[in-house]
C-alpha cells in the first residue's frame, strides 16, 4: 500500500495484491460497532474502508473513489457513528434532540438501504446526551413517497442521523422540522448520480445551512468535472483516496461481460433461455424505459419466473416491497430502470442482463455493477438492438471492452447455449400460461341452473302482510285496479277482521287511490275518512 502524502487532492492506492486487511478493531472502531458488525458476519474491511477509516476517524475531509459494490457505505457509516458515540472525544457537538450527522443520497432505494446499513452497524450502540442521559443511537430516513407526517413525528421525537434524498430534505428544512445548524459530520453519497439526476442545487442550498465548523466527506464510482468543483468549493483539503490499481478497468474483473445483437423480437424469448442458465442466482435485468420494465417484468411472470419490477410508475410502497421480496429470496428476478441500480446492494446477484442498451458507459458502469460485488464473481449480458448499435460502439471505446461488433444472437444460437451454460432442453417458459393451465384442469362446467323462485308477492295494508290467498294466487292484477269492488273489499275487511272499519250503514268502505301524490276523491266522497292503507296497491306494484 503507497501513501504519496497528506496535501489536498492526494490518491491513495492499493498495489499490493497480497495484502491482508485489517480488522474494525485493528483500526481503533468503537467496540460496540466492532461486535454489532461481527454479529453481522462482518470483521475485515474492504478496501475503500481500510483506507477511509483512518482518515474519517480523526475528522479530516475526504474524497472516497471506488467501483461500486466496494463497500463504501461503511467507509463513511463506521467512522460517523463512532465519532457520534465518543463526540466528547471527537469534536462532535454534544448530542440533543437535533441531527449530528446527515447523509444525502441520491434515490430512495439508496437511501433505505444505506439506513439498513447503518442500523446494523449501531444496534448495540449507546451515545451520551448533553444532559448526562443515555440512549440508543436514532437514525432516521427522509425521502419522497412516503406521508410527511411521519417522518415530521420522528425528527419531532430526536434523531442523531439523518439519511435522505434532496428534494425532502430540502422542503422539511425549509418548514423548519429538520434542524441543520448542529450538523457535525456531512456525507455525499453517489455524488455523479445526484449530479446527474439534477440534485446540484438542492444540494447547495442545503450545505450553505450547515455549519462551517464539519467533516465532509464525499463518495462516488465516478469523479466527472463538476464532482471535482463541488469537492474543491465545500471540502477543506480533502484527501483524494482511490481504491484500486490507478490503471484500473471501472469494471470488475470478476464480472464477465457477454455482448450480443439482438432482434427487438425475439429478446423477450432470449431472456427467458438465459434465465434458465446453469447456476443463475438473483438476477437483475436493466431496461431504459418504465414501460418496458413493466412489460418485460409481466412477460417474464406468464412464462412463470419469480418477477418483480422496479420503475417510476409503481408507487413507493409497491417498489419497496418488490425490493424487499428480491432481497429475501421470494422473488429471484428483478426488472429495473436505471434510477434503481444505485439503490440495490445485494451481494448475491448473480446475472445482470441488459435489456436496452445503457445510455452511456456510466449508465453501463452501474448497471453490471450490481453483480461481482463483495468478492463474488458475476455474469453481465448487454443485449444491444440493430438501432442501438452507435450508442454501444460509444460505450466500448470509452470502456475499452474490445467489442466493436457484436455478434448476432438469437435464442436458438449455438454459442448463446455454450457460452452461458444454457441445458439443450431450455426453452423460453417454465410453466404453462394461466389460461392454458386452466384448460387442463378439463372442461368448464356449466353453470348450475338457478333455484326456483320461492318468494311470493304479499299485498300490504299499513305495512302489515295481508292473508288473502286469492292475492297471492292471483299475481297483482287485483291490486292494480282503480277502485276495489265491493266483493273484494268484502273478502280483503273479512280477513283483516274489519280493521279498516265500516260506513255508518253497515257497507265496506271503498279504497281510494292516489295520483301523483294527490288523493283522488269524488264529490259524494268528500267528507269521507280515509283509511289509512289506501296506498297499498300502488306499493304492491312497486315490490
Amino acid at each position: 500500500m503507497t501513501d504519496t502524502g497528506t496535501e489536498s487532492d492526494v490518491q491513495t492506492t492499493i498495489v499490493d495484491e497480497t495484502h491482508s486487511s485489517p480488522t474494525f478493531a485493528e483500526l481503533g472502531v468503537d467496540p460496540q460497532i466492532v461486535e454489532a458488525l461481527a454479529d453481522d458476519g462482518k470483521t475485515h474491511t474492504f478496501a475503500i474502508q481500510e483506507l477511509t477509516l483512518p482518515l474519517a476517524l480523526a475528522g479530516d475531509d475526504l474524497i472516497g473513489q471506488a467501483r461500486t459494490g466496494m463497500g463504501k457505505t461503511y467507509g463513511f457509516g463506521v467512522p460517523l457513528l463512532h465519532r457520534l458515540a465518543n463526540a466528547a472525544d471527537t469534536g462532535v457537538r454534544a448530542l440533543d434532540t437535533t441531527p449530528r450527522a446527515l447523509i444525502i443520497v441520491p434515490t430512495r432505494e439508496l437511501c433505505l438501504q444505506v439506513t439498513g446499513d447503518l442500523e446494523v452497524a449501531a444496534r448495540k450502540l449507546d451515545v451520551t446526551l448533553a444532559d448526562g442521559t443515555e440512549r440508543r443511537i436514532r437514525i432516521t430516513a427522509i425521502y419522497g413517497g412516503r406521508p410527511y407526517e411521519s417522518q415530521i413525528s420522528e425528527l419531532q421525537a430526536g434523531v442523531d442521523v439523518v439519511v435522505g434524498t434532496p428534494g425532502r430534505l430540502l422542503d422539511l428544512a425549509n418548514q423548519g422540522h429538520l434542524i441543520l445548524g448542529k450538523v457535525s459530520v456531512l456525507v455525499l453519497d453517489e455524488a455523479d448520480e445526484m449530479l446527474d439526476l439534477g440534485f446540484l442545487p438542492d444540494i447547495e442550498r442545503i450545505i450553505s445551512a450547515l455549519p462551517a465548523d464539519k467533516q465532509t466527506m464525499l463518495f462516488s464510482a465516478t469523479m466527472p468535472g463538476p464532482i471535482v468543483t463541488l469537492a474543491r468549493t465545500f471540502l477543506n483539503r480533502p484527501t483524494h483516496i482511490r481504491a484500486e490499481h490507478a490503471n484500473d478497468s471501472a469494471v470488475h474483473e470478476r464480472t464477465t461481460q457477454y455482448v450480443y445483437r439482438a432482434h427487438a423480437l425475439d429478446k423477450a424469448e432470449l431472456v427467458a433461455r438465459i434465465l434458465q442458465a446453469e447456476g443463475r442466482g438473483a438476477t437483475m435485468i436493466f431496461t431504459r424505459t418504465k414501460r418496458t420494465a413493466q412489460k418485460v417484468a409481466d412477460d417474464l411472470a406468464e412464462r412463470g419466473f419469480a418477477v418483480g419490477a422496479v420503475h417510476g410508475d409503481l408507487g413507493q410502497v409497491a417498489r419497496e416491497k418488490a425490493l424487499k421480496r428480491f432481497r429475501n429470496g421470494d422473488i429471484d428476478v428483478l426488472v429495473a430502470t436505471d434510477v434503481a441500480a444505485r439503490g440495490i446492494d445485494i451481494d448475491d446477484v448473480t446475472h445482470v442482463i441488459n435489456y436496452q442498451c445503457p445510455e452511456d458507459d456510466k449508465t453501463y458502469v452501474h448497471r453490471i455493477g450490481r453483480t461481482g460485488r463483495a468478492g463474488r464473481t458475476g455474469t453481465a449480458v448487454t443485449l444491444v438492438d440493430w438501432d442501438e448499435l452507435h450508442r454501444w460502439e460509444l460505450i466500448n471505446n470509452a470502456l475499452k471492452l474490445e467489442v466493436p461488433a457484436p455478434a448476432e444472437t438469437y435464442s436458438t444460437s449455438e454459442h448463446l447455449r455454450e457460452e452461458l451454460g444454457i441445458p439443450e432442453s431450455a426453452t423460453g417458459r417454465i410453466a404453462k400460461p394461466k389460461r392454458e393451465r386452466e384448460s387442463d384442469e378439463g372442461e368448464r362446467r356449466p353453470r348450475a341452473e338457478r333455484p326456483a323462485r320461492t318468494r311470493t308477492r304479499r299485498r300490504t295494508r299499513g305495512g302489515k302482510t295481508v292473508n288473502d290467498d286469492a292475492a297471492e294466487n292471483t299475481g297483482d292484477a287485483a291490486a292494480d285496479s282503480a277502485v276495489a269492488t265491493p266483493d273484494t273489499a268484502a273478502e280483503g275487511s273479512a280477513a283483516e277482521g274489519k280493521s279498516d272499519g265500516e260506513g255508518t250503514d253497515g257497507a265496506p268502505r271503498r279504497r281510494r287511490r292516489r295520483r301523483g301524490g294527490a288523493r283522488r276523491r269524488s264529490g259524494g266522497d268528500a267528507g269521507t275518512t280515509e283509511s289509512a292503507d289506501e296506498s297499498a296497491p300502488a306499493a304492491a306494484a312497486a315490490e
